[in-house]
């Protein structure tokens, strides 16, 4: 088994995708919107291998000697996300509601959980979690509106929770009417949300964005989403490394299926403060995310000539972002450059990365 496999990875098509970023990634035009950049062996589009084969056929002919004992699945998906325009309101299940949602067949497509972390690559917008009640309440009455000062009373003497289940269940012919409040208002809090209203004119789902945490990340910051966590994401470029599941439900500000109880019945309503994830110096030169999941791991290399040694390297995909650098693990070699990719298999020793750039490398926690 070769101990380092170059990988050829899938671009995701979503209509929020930029048109440049992953083209200018990889290197060759792009034909439309180019959303995500998946590198893992997720069964709807699994990374390519030279022998025109898949990660994913691989894993399945020899999962032990790639994944490790007592494995059968990578448990991670390593993803470039390229957001030119806001991606729905969604939230993922823990690892119980997971398993009893697939065993019950409430449309989960697998019993994981969906834990998410985001490193900003430019700076990077999100919607994620929820804001202090009164806060928000205060921005809706500030603006003026007589449907926003019902909504903001609700706020104020039920939650977040009795909030979006007002929001969610908001009559059909007044949604437009409600919506119009926050488009014509003159706040600046309201500026994200004025633009959402622009895009989903008749969706309640703008008004949900007013309660929840509006976070900016500058470029190096990390943010985690865990699982029951409402959110989503604004604008920018990042890293994301999530669990290898398709467990989603989404809420609004989408024209894909919403599920408005499941959504209320999974979601933790309790405001928080926004995740981020402080990077960790490891000794051997790389730096961590440490993210509360054993799903995955997420680390940062900036070889600047000295070699960084990896001494426990499988399972894992390795990314260049920048610069050339050159992995190397027992007598196979690999050149890498922006855009290009490695897996390092369960089965083998040591690595090692030299050369001068940047590279992110998903594996599991030790």
């Amino acid at each position: 088994m070769s101990e380092l496999l170059r990988l050829d990875n899938p671009i995701r098509p979503y209509d929020w995708g930029s048109h440049t970023v992953l083209a200018d990634l990889l290197g060759r035009p792009a034909d439309g919107p180019q959303a995500e950049l998946w590198i893992g062996a997720h069964p709807t589009a699994p990374s390519r291998l030279p022998d025109g084969s898949s990660l994913l056929d691989r894993i399945t002919e020899a999962p032990e000697p790639m994944l490790g004992p007592g494995k059968d699945r990578l448990p991670f998906l390593l993803k470039v996300l390229a957001v030119e325009r806001p991606l729905s309101l969604q939230v993922h299940p823990d690892a119980d509601q997971a398993r009893e949602g697939h065993a019950a067949r409430r449309g989960y497509q697998d019993a994981w959980p969906k834990p998410e972390l985001i490193y900003a690559l430019t700076e990077f917008e999100a919607l994620c979690g929820f804001t202090d009640p009164e806060r928000a309440a205060a921005v809706m009455t500030s603006a003026g509106g007589g449907r926003l000062s019902r909504v903001a009373d609700i706020l104020t003497t039920g939650g977040p929770r009795a909030a979006v289940a007002a929001l969610t269940t908001w009559p059909e012919h007044d949604r437009r009417a409600l919506v119009a409040e926050v488009g014509t208002s003159t706040i600046p809090d309201l500026t994200w949300p004025r633009r959402l209203a622009e895009q989903h004119p008749a969706d309640p789902g703008v008004v949900i964005a007013i309660l929840m945490n509006h976070v900016i990340l500058s470029p190096g910051q990390a943010l985690f989403a865990r699982p029951r966590t409402l959110h989503a994401y604004l604008r920018g470029t990042g890293v994301e490394i999530m669990a290898n599941s398709d467990n989603v439900v989404r809420g609004g500000l989408t024209t894909k299926p919403v599920d408005i109880a499941e959504l209320q019945a999974i979601t933790d309503f309790t405001p928080s403060l926004p995740e981020l994830v402080t990077p960790v110096p490891l000794a051997d030169g790389e730096d961590s995310f440490p993210a509360p999941t054993s799903r995955f791991h997420l680390t940062r290399l900036q070889p600047t000539g000295t070699p960084i040694e990896i001494s426990a390297p499988g399972p894992s995909a390795l990314l260049c972002l920048d610069g050339d650098l050159t992995l190397t693990r027992g007598s196979a070699t690999e050149q890498l450059r922006r855009g290009e990719s490695v897996f390092l298999s369960h089965a083998g020793g040591p690595a090692s990365v030299t050369g001068h750039g940047l590279a992110f490398r998903a594996s599991l926690p030790h």
